[in-house]
């Protein structure tokens, strides 16, 4: 990785981030609609990674490229993909969920499903 190109967040971080209800960040999950259907957290908006071709697009549309921008996966390496492909396009405050949902339902909330 190169740089600051850009930084990680925990998922204890990302449940602050949540309770504050901070309608400036821009949550987005690039897990599969299986893996959503059997684990997922409110307010993230679905972009799964397989689908990159039809959405990718739409990216600079749906969300503001200098707003903060965390991206979830399953453990964190789909995510990693996704936020250096977001700087890429320019976007400036990109974070990484480290460990992915199945650290948020190991440490934040065990009410989430593993899997």
């Amino acid at each position: 990785m190169t740089g600051n190109s850009f930084s990680e967040i925990s998922v204890e971080d990302l449940a602050q981030c949540l309770s504050a209800k901070d309608s400036s960040v821009q949550l987005v999950d690039v897990r599969e609609p299986q893996e959503l259907a059997i684990a997922s957290i409110e307010g993230f908006v679905n972009l799964p990674l397989s689908e990159f071709g039809e959405w990718s697009a739409e990216v600079p549309t749906l969300f503001n490229p200098d707003a903060e921008t965390l991206v979830l996966c399953h453990h964190g390496l789909r995510s990693a993909q996704m936020c250096q492909w977001l700087v890429a396009q320019g976007f400036t405050n990109v974070k990484n969920i480290a460990g992915g949902i199945d650290a948020y339902s190991l440490l934040v909330d065990p009410a989430i499903p593993q899997y």
